[in-house]
């Protein structure tokens, strides 16, 4: 088998896998942040920054998981990583594997991909509205 003939072939169950993938990852930042989950943290004051982003990963990672207004929901997510990557991370140096903001900066790529495909297929969006809408 080639390339080509993989993306051909399963090209959107692949991608379908990414954006789960992608999805389910994300909530579990929201899940900590919001429920002390995964860890010995202690849930984040709702009513912080902190709590707006927990709030945009719980809610972001379960939209993208499910593939609900995926394209705005990814939108969102980007922004919310970018401007946390230069308020937490860039103060800290330039390179991001030293200032620890390399994971912000592989989502913010991951959301720009699904900014531009969607949700594709199987979807939640397109199985109740027939299309995507954003």
């Amino acid at each position: 088998m080639t390339y080509k003939y993989i993306a051909e072939n399963y090209g959107d169950h692949l991608y379908f896998i990414f954006r789960v993938f992608v999805g389910l990852l994300f909530l579990q930042h929201g899940l900590q942040k919001l429920f002390g989950a995964f860890g010995d943290r202690a849930p984040v004051e709702l009513f912080s920054l902190m709590g707006l982003a927990g709030i945009i990963e719980f809610s972001a990672g379960l939209a993208i998981t499910l593939g609900i207004f995926t394209r705005l929901i990814a939108s969102v997510a980007a922004l919310e990583l970018v401007v946390a990557y230069f308020m937490a991370h860039a103060p800290n140096g330039l390179i991001p594997i030293m200032n620890g903001g390399e994971l912000a900066l592989l989502y913010v790529a991951s959301f720009l991909v699904l900014v531009v495909y969607g949700a594709k297929k199987w979807s939640l969006e397109r199985a109740l509205l027939k299309k995507e809408i954003f």
